[in-house]
């Protein structure tokens, strides 16, 4: 199975945001917690520049907090401080505020010390398709104001926001490498559905995520639930492989149907109906 997926206004988009960055004093880059490492675009790095960034790591509640303080103890060997969000219901979202105005006030400083009158800061929320940016910058608003769905490629254009006096938003368009070459990280962004579906096949993404949790559940059982497969849908995946296992389920509850007990599957992971499961855990846990 080779996943890749680059549809036409994420280049397009990629472009124009490159230009737009000139004008940005901030940069808060979204992860998704499930897969905060798969969900690190590489040129990130190139882009922010000498610019200051935030590092959210969006989606916490589909992690349990023991998994959060592994991860915020490894961002913080790295140098980095990451600020847990739920978008959908604002959980750490003023803490993401307050970091991108503090990241600003050296920005205002130097205009002052030149005699100019302070401004806005601005900042561009920037990651994959899909991780919770639109969702994001609607509850820094306290409104509705970017369109926001649980699916890939919903946002295609730019849009600068004002949220106050001291803080303006620029909405981007998920961006995604033009060519996915770590293929371990393109299985996990399929699951997670932060791209988009005509990249992969679901039965062969389901089957891959029968076997991640097999493993993860294997290397750090004391973190995760125990068997969340077992427990949802009452067959052990101890003895299968993950495509034996996706077989047998749809025998047992489809009539046979693979494709329908896929496409099943996946949603139940993307709605938590297998507990908060992550599907990597920080280099030192030996996670995938």
């Amino acid at each position: 199975m080779s996943i890749q997926w680059y549809p036409g206004h994420i280049a397009k988009a990629e472009k124009a945001l490159k230009e737009q960055l000139k004008r940005v004093d901030v940069v808060l880059e979204v992860r998704d917690a499930r897969i905060p490492l798969a969900t690190h675009h590489p040129q990130v790095p190139a882009w922010v520049g000498s610019k200051s960034r935030v590092l959210v790591i969006n989606r916490v509640d589909a992690i349990a907090p023991s998994v959060r303080q592994l991860w915020t103890e490894w961002f913080q060997a790295q140098g980095e401080i990451p600020y847990f969000t739920n978008a959908q219901n604002g959980d750490g979202v003023t803490a993401v505020a307050k970091a991108a105005q503090k990241a600003g006030v050296e920005i205002n400083q130097k205009r002052r010390d030149r005699g100019m009158l302070p401004r806005p800061v601005r900042a561009v929320v920037i990651g994959f398709p899909n991780v919770g940016k639109s969702a994001l910058i609607n509850r820094l608003l306290k409104r509705r104001v970017v369109e926001s769905a649980a699916r890939p490629g919903v946002t295609k254009q730019l849009r600068w926001v004002r949220i106050d006096d001291r803080l303006e938003l620029l909405d981007a368009p998920g961006v995604i490498p033009a060519k996915l070459d770590n293929q371990a990280a393109a299985l996990k962004l399929a699951i997670c559905d932060d791209i988009g579906e005509a990249s992969y096949h679901p039965e062969l993404v389901a089957a891959g995520l029968v076997d991640l949790l097999a493993d993860l559940t294997e290397e750090a059982a004391e973190f995760l639930p125990q068997q969340p497969l077992s427990s949802r849908y009452e067959l052990d995946p101890t003895d299968f492989t993950g495509e034996a296992y996706v077989q047998a389920l749809a025998d047992r509850r489809d009539r046979g149907d693979v494709q329908r007990t896929a496409r099943q599957l996946l949603t139940d992971f993307r709605k938590g109906l297998l507990g908060a499961m992550p599907l990597e855990l920080p280099p030192f846990m030996g996670a995938r």
